[in-house]
């Protein structure tokens, strides 16, 4: 492993699946804004810069978190992506999936299921109840929300007691996003910036519970530290 993968390893990186076809990039400036939000609210180390990576990229297997975004229907994955996202997933990784249209069944929704399906045929997407570690993760989350709010609640793929794909319908990463004087590129509707807040904190939970899995579940968090020692 070369030294600027075993800092990765040490760091939370911000990966995001560049696939063809479709739009994969729909919040350039996203990613960087929400990184360093991340740092300023938590103490987790991070990597000051989103990786791109696609799903044959030898360096997949180095981050276990992977964000994947669009508004459009993009290109099916080959059949050997779909079983090297399927062994990524088995593996430990949390795939973040977030609909940036909107528009359930059509465009990215649907492609996005239709490709999940293919890798994982025998689980299957179901709401994330309110008690999920998700939203007490770091803040107390009670409301899902994103650059709108198209479904009040979170769906997740749930393997063996761990939740490894989390897919937001609500355009998370969209709430992130400014231009390049600062202001933002969307509006936060129909909360307005009240609901941007509530966007980045569900986001921040989200990582959280990806570095960290169910731990809280338990309120002295006992399995986790046993898991330490």
């Amino acid at each position: 492993m070369r030294p600027e993968q075993q800092d990765a390893v040490k760091r939370f990186a911000f990966a995001q699946l560049r696939y063809p076809g479709g739009d994969w990039d729909t919040h350039p400036s996203g990613p960087a804004l929400f990184i360093r939000e991340i740092e300023r609210m938590t103490s987790i180390e991070v990597e000051p810069e989103r990786r791109e990576i696609t799903l044959t990229d030898p360096e997949l297997f180095s981050y276990p978190f992977l964000y994947v975004s669009g508004r459009r229907d993009f290109t099916p994955f080959t059949q050997a992506e779909i079983e090297r996202l399927r062994t990524w997933i088995e593996a430990g990784g949390t795939l973040v999936a977030d609909d940036a249209a909107g528009t359930p069944g059509y465009g990215f929704d649907a492609a996005f299921r239709r490709e999940l399906a293919r890798a994982m045929p025998m689980a299957h997407l179901e709401r994330l109840p309110a008690d999920h570690t998700i939203f007490k993760a770091f803040f107390l989350v009670r409301t899902v929300a994103g650059a709108r709010v198209v479904s009040p609640f979170l769906e997740g793929l749930t393997i063996q007691g761990r939740t490894a794909v989390i897919y937001s319908p609500n355009d998370l990463l969209g709430a992130f996003a400014r231009d390049p004087l600062g202001r933002w590129v969307d509006p936060c509707a129909p909360g307005g910036e009240r609901q941007r807040r509530l966007a980045f904190h569900l986001g921040v939970n989200i990582v959280m519970y990806a570095l960290c899995g169910d731990y809280k579940q338990d309120r002295i968090h006992t399995p986790f530290l046993r898991q330490r020692i």
